[in-house]
C-alpha cells in the first residue's frame, strides 16, 4: 500500500525525466509467467490457474496496460501420456485408459498459491535485481533495498 517509487527520496517522481533520460512509456514491458505443478490436473484446470497470474500480478500494484504482452501459461506433469491417443491394438486389450484429477470443486487451494507465488516472484525480481547498462547506453538502477526498508518502516508498512 506505499507507492515505493513515488515516495523514494532519489526517486524521479510522477513524469519526471531523470538526468535527461527518456523515460519508458507505462506499458512498454511484458510478463510471462509458467506456472507447473505436479498435481493431477486437466487441460481446463491448467488454464484456470493461467488466469489467476494477474492477480498475483496485481498485488504488487500493477495494472497493466493496453501495449503489455503479457503471457501466461500452466501445465501439469502429473499423468503423463494420459491425454495422448493411439490406435487401438487388435490384441482385445482394454478399450478405456483412466486418469486421476483434482476435483474442481477444490481448486481454491491451487489458485491461491498461484497468487501468491506469482507476487513472491515479483517481488523477488525486484528485490534480486541489480542495475544494468544495456544497448545505447540505457542504464536502469537496481532498486535501493534500504531506502525501500526505512520508507516502509517510516509508514508503518513493516516493522
Amino acid at each position: 500500500g506505499v507507492p515505493v517509487g513515488r515516495e523514494l527520496p532519489d526517486g524521479p517522481g510522477p513524469g519526471a525525466e531523470p538526468d535527461g533520460e527518456r523515460q519508458v512509456p507505462p506499458g512498454a514491458g511484458s510478463v510471462i509467467v509458467v506456472v507447473a505443478t505436479d498435481a493431477p490436473l486437466l487441460p481446463g484446470q491448467c488454464e484456470a490457474l493461467a488466469r489467476r497470474a494477474t492477480l498475483g500480478l496485481a498485488r504488487t500494484g500493477t495494472t497493466g496496460s493496453h501495449f503489455s504482452g503479457d503471457i501466461f501459461l500452466a501445465f501439469s506433469t502429473a499423468n503423463e501420456g494420459a491425454l495422448t491417443s493411439t490406435f487401438p491394438e487388435d490384441d482385445g486389450s482394454a478399450p478405456y485408459e483412466s486418469m486421476r484429477f483434482v476435483p474442481w470443486g477444490r481448486m481454491d487451494p491451487f489458485y491461491g498459491a498461484v497468487v501468491e507465488s506469482v507476487e513472491e516472484a515479483v517481488l523477488n525480481v525486484l528485490t534480486g535485481a541489480h542495475a544494468m547498462t544495456g544497448r545505447a547506453g540505457h542504464h536502469v538502477p537496481a532498486l535501493p533495498l534500504d531506502q525501500v526498508s526505512a520508507l516502509l518502516t517510516a509508514r508503518g508498512a513493516v516493522t
